[in-house]
């Protein structure tokens, strides 16, 4: 019978454990929006009366009409840009939100770090704002939902070609975000485009599925993902990056 050396044995198991990544294995930035948004919603689905959740839309969603200039601005009028990425209209919009940013914007946060994702996730939710805004600046609806922000997470997950390093037990995405025209010609990327274009345009007019009510504001989602594809470059910290 072969015997095997106490300190080998030791060996092995470090480098099991070493090899093996957790389970749930998702970035504070992540983790943190992903409390926010889930919270937010559960106050505002158990705990605040209709009057209260409506008070609370008028200030935090993104309404184009207010812009309109016939309203006078407040410091809300500032703030929602922001603020109604963390907002969403049902537990599906809030579900299929969060299964994306976990998705996307954990190799994402790892590449940035904390600071930069968050400031990342800012622009890309003002972008989409904006853009919306732009078709829409008589509309009443309000803007809700962090489907722009994570558009732009997707626009930078195609500047990197969707390639992705867990060399050192955090997935990030790997190498210098790639030269436009070496994208464009990446079959792998250009058909999530595809995809991606499809899904949004026809959720957009049909919804989610038969039966749920919720809109997907595409053109939002057109906005935050420019910004990513385009303005990765900006946010990004490693010394590697090269301009597109």
């Amino acid at each position: 019978m072969n015997e095997t050396n106490p300190e080998e044995r030791g060996d092995e198991r470090t480098a099991g454990r070493q090899g093996r990544e957790p389970v749930f294995n998702l970035p504070g930035s992540v983790i943190l929006a992903i409390a926010l948004c889930v919270g937010i919603h559960l106050i505002r689905a158990y705990l605040l009366t209709p009057d209260q959740d409506l008070a609370l839309l008028i200030r935090t969603a993104f309404i184009p009409i207010r812009y309109s200039g016939q309203y006078d601005f407040d410091l809300y009028a500032y703030t929602s840009p922001i603020t109604y990425s963390l907002l969403h209209g049902s537990f599906t919009h809030l579900f299929v939100n969060m299964v994306w940013l976990a998705a996307f914007g954990s190799p994402l946060a790892n590449r940035l770090g904390g600071f930069r994702f968050s400031l990342f996730w800012i622009v890309s939710a003002v972008a989409a704002a904006g853009l919306h805004y732009s078709l829409h600046s008589m509309d009443q609806a309000p803007l809700v939902g962090a489907s722009g922000a994570i558009a732009g997470m997707m626009g930078a997950a195609a500047r990197f070609g969707f390639i992705i390093d867990r060399s050192s037990g955090r997935a990030a995405f790997s190498g210098a975000p790639l030269p436009i025209s070496v994208v464009l010609r990446s079959r792998t990327v250009m058909t999530f485009l595809i995809v991606w274009l499809v899904v949004n345009f026809v959720t957009g007019i049909v919804g989610f599925a038969p039966g749920v009510s919720d809109r997907i504001a595409w053109e939002a989602h057109v906005g935050g993902f420019l910004i990513g594809f385009f303005g990765i470059q900006f946010f990004d910290r490693r010394s590697d990056r090269l301009a597109a």
